[in-house]
């Protein structure tokens, strides 16, 4: 059974990152996911769920590092293979779709309303690429009258913080774009840094895009407060088992033009689109739970995936058993 046409041409629209951001990512494949369910031509309820997981595959392949995007499509699934006959399946594709994606848009109006009270009247603000959840902090402290003033990087090479510019902007808010080899030059003006996540690893380390790791640095060196602003289903749970986070590498035609690869075929280029932040350098992680210590991350992934988690380990457990035995 072949996966609809319409659910490629979104994963390419995600490959080709048409579609960024974590949030729009996950949103985005929760759709997709729905489209599949409602364009099953009918049939046995294991062949759906062997078409679902498939369309699953098919939108997962597109950004290996993005775990919004592995746990959006998690959640469609988990409630799909609970079903016991196809018409319920097919319910609960769709259901769940709808689901992930208005909790995934409420999420990010509640970081906001969180995340704003961390910014003080008069406060510089910097942030980074283009993040929904960074966004809906800065935006909603404009909104309820603090005034405040924007730094956004460029963010290269995919220069997202253009898109950054223009939301902030059209907003109202004070926003100046700069370089992102300007962040330590502009720091000293800097009261916060808050920024968004693709990861949040158990250990609090956060995956972002390129570069985050270097502002959290610099701010470091400033002692200005670097704060994370990401929804809880970008945890990662794998990371509890010891699972590594893949970073994703890009075409070097990204950072470089074409016809100049080609004029010199030697030329070595690596164009990683995130990179990690340890969490020494966050001071805290702001979620639609509240606001937390990046060390608390494994408590909110332990009461989430607890159980499935305590299952893969005794799996993993008992693996190891046989293969000593």
């Amino acid at each position: 059974m072949r996966v609809p046409a319409e659910v490629y041409r979104i994963a390419d629209l995600i490959k080709t990152m048409r579609v960024r951001g974590a949030g729009r990512i996950a949103r985005t494949a929760a759709y997709a996911m729905k489209i599949a369910a409602l364009k099953h031509p009918g049939g046995e309820l294991g062949e759906f769920k062997a078409y679902m997981r498939e369309t699953a595959h098919v939108l997962g392949s597109t950004r290996p590092t993005a775990v919004s995007l592995h746990n959006a499509l998690r959640y469609v699934l988990n409630r799909v293979e609970r079903a016991q006959s196809l018409e319920e399946a097919v319910a609960a594709a769709v259901d769940a779709a709808d689901s992930f994606i208005q909790s995934s848009l409420n999420a990010v109006r509640v970081i906001g309303e969180i995340g704003s009270k961390l910014i003080e009247d008069g406060d510089t603000v910097l942030t980074h690429c283009n993040s929904s959840a960074a966004l809906a902090v800065l935006k909603t402290a404009h909104s309820s009258g603090k005034r405040i003033r924007v730094y956004a990087t460029e963010t290269r090479p995919k220069f997202q913080g253009l898109l950054t510019y223009r939301e902030l902007a059209g907003s109202g808010v004070p926003v100046t774009l700069i370089p992102d080899s300007a962040v330590r030059f502009v720091m000293r003006e800097v009261d916060k840094v808050v920024v968004g996540a693709d990861t949040v690893a158990a250990n609090g380390a956060v995956i972002n895009k390129v570069g985050t790791s270097l502002i959290a640095l610099a701010a470091h060196e400033a002692r200005v407060r670097f704060y994370v602003a990401t929804e809880t289903y970008k945890f990662s749970p794998a990371t509890i088992l010891g699972e590594l986070v893949t970073i994703e590498e890009r075409e070097p035609e990204e950072v470089v033009p074409t016809d100049l690869l080609t004029r010199h075929p030697n030329l070595k280029v690596r164009n990683p689109a995130f990179d990690v932040t340890p969490p020494d350098y966050i001071d805290a992680i702001i979620t639609e739970r509240g606001v937390i210590p990046p060390k608390a991350a494994a408590v909110i992934l332990l009461e989430d995936y607890g159980a499935t988690l305590a299952e893969e380990l005794a799996t993993i457990t008992l693996d190891i058993e046989d293969s000593t035995a």
